[in-house]
């Protein structure tokens, strides 16, 4: 499994091997891309807050994805709990963002919150995603069954 850089993602988006929209070649980076919050945040010391990115990601079924919390971010001690980005998934992504600083930390909407990272498999998924978060719009709560 290999990292994409800016030039391969660029490659995939011309393919449509990955979606991001909107997309901005500004938040584009190195070896990922800046996805930002759908929506104004204020997380209170020692909570947490889930928004979801602004974008919309769809990957093919050669690509999975990682988030990372900007290290801006982290630095005011936010901390990010994330899944990883399974091959085939479509939608909107919900963030847990936890403030484990001593004070409050609003971030603005549209603020660049996490890089997404996509990696190429050795060889395509036999089948994609179609788990209970496909086709995710806004803010998605748990769907675990709670036993």
């Amino acid at each position: 499994m290999t990292v994409l850089s800016d030039e391969e993602i660029l490659e995939h988006l011309k393919r449509r091997a990955i979606w991001i929209t909107p997309f901005e070649a500004s938040r584009l980076t190195q070896a990922g891309y800046d996805l930002t919050s759908s929506r104004k945040v204020i997380i209170e010391p020692k909570q947490y807050e889930l928004t979801a990115t602004l974008e919309t990601i769809v990957i093919g079924l050669n690509i999975m994805a990682s988030l990372h919390i900007r290290s801006s971010l982290a630095r005011e001690g936010i901390v990010g709990s994330f899944a990883i980005v399974d091959p085939g998934f479509r939608g909107q992504l919900t963030l847990n963002l936890h403030n484990a600083g001593k004070k409050k930390i609003t971030i603005r909407k549209e603020e660049p919150i996490v890089q997404i990272v996509f990696h190429k498999l050795g060889s395509p998924t036999r089948k994609g995603y179609a788990g209970s978060y496909q086709n995710s719009k806004g803010i998605v709560l748990s769907k675990r069954n709670n036993l």
